[in-house]
Formats: structure tokens, sequence, C-alpha cells
């Protein structure tokens, strides 16, 4: 089982095979998705939301990111592990950005994923991947910039916008970066794009047109219900089984059905008659 690398999903573009991406956060749940076969397994900043409870993603910070991300990495075989840098990690020097990417890969990641394609941010890329560290950028709608972006608003609606992506890409690819992430950007916005790339697109909210799609795996797996975004297809409905499955547990143990035989350790005979009075565990 050979392990995937950033020139494997450059590749995938070349073949025309699209990429699979998802979320994970935790060394079980890893496990399970690398199994399946998937070929990005990002450990997001959209934790602080799903995993922690924040409103944004705002909430999470670099402590957080290195356990989620050893913890991923613990579980993963072959699917290539991306960690996100999470606001504040990289804003304050090229130099802080450099020192927090290398946390993150030693850590476990195999690459970070850097939200923006301002100059500073393209700089930064660059000094990364000179030094080994791959990077996947983010375009479009980018959650760190929320506040600047003025809410969660779709991005390239029109040809300017459309433009002004392409260019801050291409600057991008030129820097380093494997891949881009195009998130809630018109489908039209994300095909011009990507058709004009060397490197790989992956899209979340942003049609079929791109290289690749990834979406955050509680929602997938429908987990988390605080909100539904409607680039978001379910798979599962966990909230309830997870539900019905806590709902019988309690009923068991109330009444008395849990536990059962084939679950207690039980003394022999012996060692029981020493106590001196009969076990309430008796058959």
């Amino acid at each position: 089982m050979k392990k995937v690398t950033p020139e494997n999903i450059k590749l995938l573009k070349r073949a025309g095979e699209k990429i699979s991406s998802i979320t994970a956060y935790d060394y079980s749940t890893a496990r399970i998705v690398d199994k399946a076969g998937i070929d990005i397994i990002l450990v997001g900043d959209s934790a602080a939301m799903v995993m922690l409870g924040y409103p944004t993603t705002h909430g999470i910070g670099m402590n957080e990111m290195k356990i989620f991300t050893s913890a991923v990495a613990r579980g993963v075989e072959r699917a290539m592990v991306v960690a996100d840098m999470p606001f504040g990690s990289y804003q304050a020097s090229i130099e802080q950005g450099v020192t927090n990417a290398c946390d993150l890969i030693i850590a476990g990641a195999n690459a970070v994923k850097i939200e923006g394609g301002s100059d500073y941010i393209v700089e930064l890329t660059e000094r990364l991947t000179t030094q080994g560290m791959p990077v996947l950028s983010h375009l479009g709608f980018t959650p760190q910039f929320l506040n600047a972006l003025g809410g969660y608003k779709v991005q390239a609606k029109g040809a300017e916008q459309t433009e002004f992506i392409l260019k801050q890409a291409l600057k991008l690819q030129a820097a380093g970066a494997f891949g881009i992430v195009l998130e809630m950007v018109s489908a039209e916005a994300a095909e011009y794009i990507t058709q004009r790339l060397d490197i790989p697109t992956i899209g979340i909210g942003a049609g079929k047109s791109t290289d690749g799609q990834i979406l955050v795996i509680d929602d997938v797996l429908g987990k988390y219900k605080d909100f539904l975004p409607k680039f978001v297809k379910k798979y599962a409905d966990l909230d309830s089984v997870i539900s019905d499955a806590i709902k019988s547990y309690i009923s068991d143990v109330k009444n008395e059905r849990f536990p059962q035989d084939e679950h207690i350790f039980k003394m022999d005979d012996t060692e029981r008659g020493k106590l001196g009075y009969a076990s309430n565990n008796e058959s």
C-alpha cells in the first residue's frame, strides 16, 4: 500500500481521475476513512466547530491542531494527511508561519493548508515548499476571513472576481502549492479556474468541474446538526443512530438488562466461598 503524495495528487488531475478528500480529527475515524480508500484526509480547523463547539473556526489554536493531527496520523497508512494552519498561526510573520508549519509536520501531517492568496501568503507558500513542507492552498470563501468577508457568502459570482481568484491561484501555483481548495465559488468560476491551472483544484461547494471534492465528515455522516450547508450531501444520519443506541443503553441499565452474564467477570467457587456471603452475580 503506497502512501499518497503531492505528486500522486497532481498525477490524478493529469489522468482525469477525481480526487476524494474528507476531514477527520481522531484516530479511529481516520483509520476507517483511510481503509475506505480516501486520497486526502484534512485535519481541518473545522474541528473548532464540530469537535470543540465554537461558533467559527477562529476558536482553535496550534495546541489543539497538533493533538488532532497526531491522532489522525497514527490512524493512517495510505492517505495524505493535510493539516490546517489555524487562525493566528501565520499572520504575524513568515517566521511564525514556518515554525508552526514545522510543528504540524512533526505532529504527523504530510502537508499543510493555508487560506488566502495575498502576496504575503504567496511568499509564505514559497518559503514552506522550498523547505520541504508541501502546501495545499485555499481560495474563494475562506472561513478565517469571515469577518472581513462579511459572512458566509458565495464568491466569484461574476467575471471580475473570478479573474482575481485565478490570478491568486496562478501565483500560488508558481510558489509551489500542489493544489488549491476552492470553497463556495460559482460552478462556472470553478470550471474556468480549474481549466487554467496545472495543479488540481479541490472543491467544496464549487460544482462538478473541480478536480476533486472535499467535505466535513460530520456533515457527511449527519452527526453535526447545528447547520447543514447547501453543498453537503448526507450519506448517513449518525445523529439518530447514536441517539437511538444511547436510549437503548439507558433503558437496559435502568431495567437491569445490562450487564448480562457474558459481560461479567466472576470468581471461581473456592474464592467466592472465602468471602462468606453469596454474591448477587451468582447464576
